[in-house]
């Protein structure tokens, strides 16, 4: 009965340890981003996960898996100009 005891507790800790280091590993999530900037008055693709301050990156929309994706999401966006900026 000790060895179930002992098992059941080795199998929390490892369930754990590998929830931890998917969590620690959250910042490092690779896709594309989309951000209203309100300095040049557009909404840019970004790819990397933007800080939003409110002053400069007002909004920020993702992540998304493709380029593609990020783009199609961008022409969505009720307050992103309508014209395509060059990328």
């Amino acid at each position: 009965m000790k060895s179930l005891a002992v098992m059941s507790f080795l199998l929390a800790a490892a369930t754990f340890a590998n929830a931890s280091a998917v969590f620690a590993r959250w910042p490092e999530y690779v896709g594309f981003w989309v951000v209203g900037n309100h300095t040049t008055k557009t909404c840019d693709v970004v790819t990397s996960n933007p800080t939003i301050d409110g002053a400069v990156i007002w909004f920020g929309s993702g992540p998304y898996k493709s380029l593609d994706d990020a783009r199609l999401a961008r022409s969505n966006i009720r307050a992103c100009p309508k014209d395509e900026p060059a990328d």
